[in-house]
């Protein structure tokens, strides 16, 4: 089952250590602020005030920058969904096709939501603020989950397309059942604070390879990360 017709990021380098000029600096740097504040808070709670006072702007310089909070909502999306691609995908693309990719792509996943246990995940917390509400903030969300996790489904399409994965699996299902690896990953560790939640993440993943897995399927020769959140 081929992926769905969602944009899929292609490889690129980094976009970090690119010159900017003054106002682009002080932009970025706005943007670095109001995501560590909407990780804290949520997209909600953002507000021009709020951020002039966290940079110590004055409210005119920041709304000089982004002419209205939902601009400045959008804004923060975009720079998360370009920070999760350079730490999650774009190092991933290094891995051959197949299951090093796939598993590659869990790795730094679960790497980048390791950290996001204490500091928390903007696609999660967007998803509760913003599932029922239309508009361009909802639209920028989905548009950047559903970015990814056609990215996620199309690494499970060339784990397939390899031989690594059994030629009957639904590539769509695959990847509903490791998103919810992920999202359950945060409910235990956060909310419940259950240690060893990591490493149980980690086995589950190995366990449905196993399931959906060919014969022959390259085995997992990486080290992953066993750090257990929040005892």
């Amino acid at each position: 089952m081929s992926a769905p017709d969602t944009p899929v990021p292609a490889p690129r380098p980094p976009r970090r250590g690119r010159a900017l000029h003054k106002g682009q600096q002080t932009k970025a740097a706005i943007v670095d602020a109001a995501l560590a504040l909407a990780t804290q808070i949520g997209l909600e709670g953002l507000s021009i005030g709020a951020l002039a006072e966290a940079t110590g702007m004055s409210k005119s310089g920041v709304f000089a920058h982004f002419g209205s909070r939902e601009e400045l909502q959008i804004s923060v999306i975009h720079e998360y969904h370009t920070r999760f691609e350079e730490e999650v995908f774009y190092p991933s693309m290094q891995e051959p096709r197949g299951l090093p990719r796939l598993r590659a792509l869990f790795r730094h996943w679960m790497n980048r939501t390791s950290v996001e246990i204490d500091s928390g995940c903007l696609y999660i917390s967007g998803a509760v603020e913003f599932d029922d509400r239309a508009g361009p903030v909802r639209d920028a969300l989905v548009h950047s989950v559903k970015s990814w996790l056609a990215a996620l489904q199309r690494a499970i399409g060339q784990a397939r397309e390899e031989g690594h994965l059994r030629s009957n699996i639904d590539d769509q299902q695959l990847a509903f059942e490791i998103h919810g690896l992920i999202l359950a990953l945060h409910y235990e560790a956060r909310l419940l604070h259950n240690p060893g939640s990591i490493d149980r993440a980690t086995a589950a993943f190995e366990n449905l390879l196993k399931l959906y897995g060919a014969r022959g399927a390259p085995a997992d020769r990486s080290t992953p990360s066993t750090r257990s959140p929040k005892a």
